[in-house]
């Protein structure tokens, strides 16, 4: 029986009950996806006992076919291209660069926003958990776990509390392990799936990250 959950925070606590599996474990970092992710991914990180940290992924989308992904760019000056795509689409070199370059300049300025003049978390060689707040599409999940094998080589776990049950067949052949709450067949939007579910800021990120680490400077 589906049900709704009360908000992000909430949402987060439940998500970590299923991850209790990676508490306190060397080498687990937990990475949101921002903004709605940001919020979710804290409780899980506190719950588990593991770094937080933000990861910028944006997905390239095929002009005039912006649902449909030719690439992402993610943080560390990461670009993953699907050339076929790009070749399908008749997509050329002029266009794919400047997508690419906005993109970049959209990844540098909200790893700035969001950390401010403090360096990522190393994930090299660490076992990650990217939550968001939900799945819809799948397209930024799929781009960011791209980015994050390319870039990183990690073990990657996938966690949300809701996804959309068609489109996890392409996340689950991207990621090592997708852990998911609710997976209703008619799915509408994320937002539908809690009672409340406002807007995420770039202050209210911002905060989460600092409050995440302070708490693994303390411990």
């Amino acid at each position: 029986m589906l049900h709704l959950f009360e908000d992000r925070a909430d949402a987060g606590w439940q998500l970590a009950e299923q991850l209790m599996g990676y508490a306190a474990h060397p080498g687990v970092i937990v990475l949101g996806l921002p903004r709605g992710g940001v919020p979710v991914a804290f409780e899980v990180a506190t719950a588990l006992g593991v770094p937080l940290d933000v990861f910028m992924a944006r997905k390239l989308g095929v002009p005039g076919h912006t649902e449909i992904a030719m690439g992402a760019v993610a943080t560390g000056d990461v670009c993953v291209m699907n050339e076929e795509v790009v070749r399908a689409f008749g997509v050329s070199r002029d266009r794919v660069a400047e997508a690419v370059a906005a993109a970049e300049r959209q990844v540098r300025a909200g790893d700035l926003r969001y950390r401010g003049r403090r360096p990522p978390v190393d994930v090299h060689g660490s076992t990650v958990i990217l939550v968001d707040d939900g799945i819809a599409t799948g397209a930024t999940v799929r781009a960011a776990v791209s980015a994050l094998r390319a870039q990183f080589g990690a073990r990657i776990v996938v966690a949300a509390p809701v996804a959309a049950f068609d489109r996890l067949v392409a996340v689950e052949h991207l990621a090592d392990e997708v852990v998911v709450l609710e997976m209703p067949a008619r799915f509408h939007s994320v937002g539908a799936w809690y009672r409340a579910f406002p807007p995420v800021s770039d202050d209210e990120v911002h905060a989460l990250l600092e409050r995440a680490a302070t708490d693994v400077v303390r411990a």
